[in-house]
């Protein structure tokens, strides 16, 4: 299956899904403290995704639990989901939150990974988008393509190349771009901090890490955008994210500048992990033996924040104008974000083991 066909079937399944509505829920949370593990640090994109959802999570489930956001970042995630894959249910107070720097380490059978995604309940799924952005100087050369950005010297802050960095580390490779990324970062929030300070002069952030605090480099004139990634239409066509509609798009950047292509074996593989790691980016999950009603509660509650009549106001200015699945749309939506073709993952095995001496055995 073309990774168009399958985006096009992906969307459309997640859609159709997403409108069940979950079980009747029964499960009393009163006088309890919701624990949200986040394999990241307090500072990225996934933090403020958490905190974002945590009081409207008390709000709405039964009893108004407290909802605390909790850290446990290293390994660029995986050090969080393998302890995750070794908790078991106990009173229904422990919900993981995963990232895309999670799913593609498990999609590139990276060995450090001991988690299982179908092991785990997940209850509410979200897309996101992501900005890459560069420092005042090198962002005046910036045109709208990438050709005068090609002599220049870059250093990013990288969580990894086989975490959601593989995403912009190959984007601006086929832009021809000199990028050399500092990796061991525990987040995209540390990335941000390095630019801050003048340790790197290029960045990229997932939508939620940019409009907390990326956009505010931005208008204090120390950062410049670049393009987002792009969002998917319900045709699996690359479109302009919602969140940032007067932003061009990797694929605009790609097709003004010299030696890009958005066809070939680069484009289709930079296509399916960001397919993967993008329009399904965020999920909250639940320990694997959970009982079904405290499933229910959990898909009920993220069923009736999505549903308030101010969601989209108060999300669109935090996480951005992105779908939100809950109940059975939740497990077709992961199904999508950890499926990408093997000549996908070949390719970018090859790669990495290539530009940066990354081998997955």
């Amino acid at each position: 299956m073309t990774v168009s066909t399958f985006t096009k079937a992906a969307v459309a399944a997640i859609i159709a899904a997403g409108v069940a509505a979950p079980a009747a829920a029964d499960a009393d949370f009163s006088g309890k403290t919701i624990e949200w593990v986040i394999p990241f640090s307090e500072t990225g994109g996934s933090a403020k995704w958490a905190n974002f959802f945590a009081p409207l999570l008390s709000e709405a489930m039964p009893g108004n639990p407290t909802v605390v956001v909790k850290f446990m970042p290293g390994a660029g995630s995986t050090k969080g989901a393998n302890w995750f894959q070794e908790q078991k249910h106990e009173d229904g107070t422990l919900m993981f939150g995963s990232s895309g720097s999670t799913q593609f380490p498990y999609l590139l059978n990276d060995p450090r990974v001991r988690y299982e995604y179908n092991d785990w309940i997940p209850v509410m799924a979200s897309g996101t988008g992501g900005v890459a952005y560069l420092n005042a100087e090198d962002g005046a050369k910036f045109d709208g393509s990438a050709n005068a950005l090609q002599d220049t010297d870059f250093i990013y802050g990288s969580q990894g190349a086989t975490r959601l960095d593989l995403v912009p580390l190959l984007a601006w490779e086929m832009l021809g771009m000199n990028v050399e990324p500092v990796f061991g970062i525990k987040g995209r929030g540390d990335g941000r901090l390095m630019f801050e300070r003048g340790e790197a002069n290029i960045d990229y952030q997932t939508t939620s890490g940019y409009l907390g605090g990326s956009m505010d480099l931005v208008n204090e004139g120390k950062a410049v955008p670049m393009m987002s990634w792009g969002a998917l239409d319900a045709d699996g066509n690359i479109v302009r994210d919602p969140t940032f509609p007067d932003m061009p798009t990797f694929k605009e950047v790609c097709e003004a500048t010299d030696g890009c292509e958005t066809s070939g074996d680069a484009w289709d593989a930079w296509k399916a992990f960001f397919v993967a790691g993008f329009p399904v980016q965020k999920l909250a999950f639940l320990p694997g033996d959970t009982p079904q009603d405290v499933v229910d509660t959990y898909s009920a509650a993220f069923e009736a924040i999505v549903a308030r009549d101010d969601f989209a106001e108060i999300s669109s200015k935090r996480v951005g104008k992105y779908d939100v699945f809950t109940g059975a749309g939740t497990a077709t939506a992961l199904a999508t974000a950890t499926q990408v073709s093997d000549s996908a993952k070949e390719y970018v095995t090859n790669w990495l083991k290539e530009a940066y001496g990354v081998e997955l055995k």
